[in-house]
């Protein structure tokens, strides 16, 4: 039972299932220098505050200098801070086996109310009071915190503690010699979970995710190695995307994947629910089964896409 948080809320149990990230080793010029200094610090247990965009990898990073410390027997616990009260802290207590020895990473520390600065500050202070093994400590933000100190959002003393040292992480945009090899982790990640074979992408569709910003990091590239590999077409998970990233000019400011992600993932949605529909011979119970939906559900996406009328 050594791994488990003491009961606290079903929030909190929930985030801390959540706690597998695979860090990928890159060959781009601007995280090679990166992935050093994540060799040295995995070495020590000073607190180190990770600063990135959203969906730039700051749970990986974390999970990564945990899994290469003296550490990595010991569990490492991921929450994100957004929804921690001061009570939920308890298991940062040094006294506690669950933390003792093990690495706790707070995601987003920018967002923790200033109650729960002052607690975990309490926390840190007695960690290195504390004559058994501490919990070591990391720290994201995708917020500016030098602003949010000087606004009053977040407390002197506690920015003070956490950020012994900053690493801040490129964003995607900024490393896309890495596109190649974090698609092929992510597309062998969705294959054993989808029981499919890995989906071998064309250089066309790689110029493409050249030619992107990803304005959502690894995370929306995660997003859409997922969809590739649920579809099982390249041409058809990726069609909205690709007819936006190759008309730029037209729409003036750029492209949304939000836009592209969305239109691509209806018409696979729609695709998937046709086939589905073919194979069963319009048998809509047994289609809502295959598609693992209920069968109240696929009326409403047959709505959607203009086939309510068949198969009643």
């Amino acid at each position: 039972m050594g791994n488990e948080l003491p009961e606290v809320d079903d929030s909190l149990k929930h985030m801390q299932r959540e706690t597998r990230a695979v860090f990928v080793e890159a060959i781009s010029a601007s995280m090679r220098p990166v992935e050093a200094v994540i060799r040295e610090l995995s070495q020590s247990d000073v607190p180190v505050l990770l600063l990135a965009e959203r969906g730039a990898g700051k749970h990986a990073t974390a999970h990564r200098i945990h899994e290469i410390s003296p550490r990595a027997s010991q569990p490492f616990h991921a929450l994100a801070c957004s929804t921690l009260k001061p009570r939920d802290l308890e298991f940062a207590n040094p006294e506690r086996a669950s933390a003792a020895g093990g690495t706790i990473f707070l995601n987003e520390i920018g967002e923790l109310n200033q109650a729960s600065q002052a607690a975990l500050t309490e926390k840190l202070m007695e960690g290195t009071n504390s004559a058994r093994l501490a919990p070591r400590f990391i720290f994201g933000s995708a917020r500016d915190l030098d602003m949010e100190v000087k606004t009053g959002r977040v407390r002197e003393d506690f920015y003070y503690r956490i950020s012994g040292v900053c690493l801040r992480l490129p964003p995607l945009r900024q490393r896309k010699e890495d596109i190649p090899r974090l698609m092929e982790h992510f597309l062998g990640k969705y294959a054993v979970e989808f029981h499919r074979p890995v989906p071998e992408l064309s250089p066309e569709m790689y110029r493409l995710f050249r030619e992107y910003s990803w304005p959502g990091n690894l995370r929306e590239l995660e997003n859409a190695a997922r969809l590739l590999v649920a579809v099982g077409d390249e041409q058809l998970a990726m069609g909205g995307l690709r007819a936006l990233l190759q008309k730029p000019a037209e729409r003036g400011n750029g492209v949304s994947l939000k836009a592209a992600s969305r239109a691509a993932s209806h018409e696979a949605e729609k695709a998937l629910i046709l086939k589905a529909l073919t194979r069963t011979r319009w048998n809509r119970r047994r289609a809502a089964e295959e598609l693992q939906i209920s069968y109240k559900a696929l009326l409403y996406k047959l709505k959607q896409i203009g086939y309510e009328g068949f198969g009643a």
